[in-house]
């Protein structure tokens, strides 16, 4: 399902040439602290016994915390397709103020 969510928001890349993923530090700094908040989020949950993944529908691979790997892709990839999303609106939509534009 994660392929969709790509393919749904990535086009945007070079459709309307927004510039995302050349801009590697702002996406950094955009994407990490949610990575991480996730992460511990997802830990927690697992650890209490409050959340588990189906062993028919993920890969197998593990990384820390016992979270799978499709997991960390998910909160990879959703927040940049978000991010891309919202500057493909305000590439469009020129007049749309968000709020970090330079005055």
């Amino acid at each position: 399902m994660l392929i969709f969510t790509i393919l749904g928001s990535f086009w945007l890349e070079l459709a309307l040439k927004i510039g995302v993923l050349r801009r590697v530090k702002r996406l950094f700094i955009s994407v990490f602290p949610v990575f991480i908040i996730f992460v511990l989020w997802d830990a927690y949950a697992i650890k209490s016994g409050h959340w588990h993944f189906d062993s028919k529908q993920i890969v197998g691979l593990f990384g820390p915390f016992k979270i799978p790997l499709e997991e960390f892709l998910f909160f990879i990839f959703v927040p940049i397709a978000s991010i891309m999303t919202i500057e493909s609106v305000r590439t469009v939509k020129k007049h749309w103020v968000v709020g970090d534009e330079e005055q």
